[in-house]
Parts: C-alpha cells; sequence; structure tokens
C-alpha cells in the first residue's frame, strides 16, 4: 500500500508512487506487463530515449484515460518504469538500468522482436 500523503508533502506536490526494488521485481511480472501491446509500445517509446522521462500524455494511446491509467499503474507495479510526480503531470522513465541487471538481454530482446513485428504488420 502507497504511504499516507502529509499535509506538507501533499503542500508541496510531492506525492509518492509505491515501486517494487530491484530485488522484487519477478520475470514473470515484467513479462505480464510486456504482454499487452499498448503497454509494449509505451515501452518502446520510452526504450527510443530511456534517459527522458514523459508524461502519461506524452502517449498517443487507442484507450480511454482510465485504461491508461491502468496500463502505467501495471509498468510501475511489475518494475519496468518509475513514475514520479512534477508538479501535477506523473513523469514516466524506463528502468532499463534495474532490468538489464536482472535479465540481461531480455528487454533488448523483447524490443527488437516488437520491432520486427511492426515492421512486418506493416509490409502486410
Amino acid at each position: 500500500m502507497p504511504p499516507a500523503a502529509t499535509a506538507a508533502g501533499t503542500a508541496a506536490g510531492t506525492r509518492e508512487l509505491p515501486h517494487p526494488t530491484r530485488a522484487e521485481i519477478r520475470l514473470e511480472g515484467v513479462l505480464h506487463a510486456l504482454s499487452d501491446p499498448v503497454r509494449l509500445s509505451i515501452v518502446r517509446d520510452l526504450a527510443a530515449d530511456s534517459g527522458a522521462l514523459f508524461a502519461c500524455s506524452y502517449f498517443d494511446l487507442p484507450v480511454t484515460k482510465s485504461t491508461t491509467t491502468h496500463h502505467f499503474r501495471v509498468l510501475r507495479e511489475s518494475g519496468v518504469v518509475r513514475q514520479a510526480y512534477r508538479g501535477t503531470a506523473k513523469m514516466n522513465g524506463l528502468r532499463r538500468d534495474d532490468l538489464d541487471a536482472l535479465f540481461p538481454g531480455l528487454l533488448d530482446a523483447l524490443l527488437a522482436a516488437a520491432a520486427r513485428q511492426a515492421a512486418a504488420l506493416r509490409s502486410d
């Protein structure tokens, strides 16, 4: 459960979101998170510029706002992304260092496979 917001924390706009530690990230959770095409597309966009942080609104997703929120929550809770509030925007960044340390080559292999699949679908 997320920690309760304090009056000072809320006033300053620094709400914390719960994230798994590196040791808590599990392969099956990562694979589940990346098994959805919408979540995979989010990760592909983040991986294209993995050092940057992007607001949820940056992503042009074919789903409702509430479904977008769900997808980002799955990615955060599985340890694939890190989210932090900047004012009212929830910023997202790929946890590449953690994923590469735990599962060497996995993220690159999945992203390469997704790129090949996307290219094949475009050429059909």
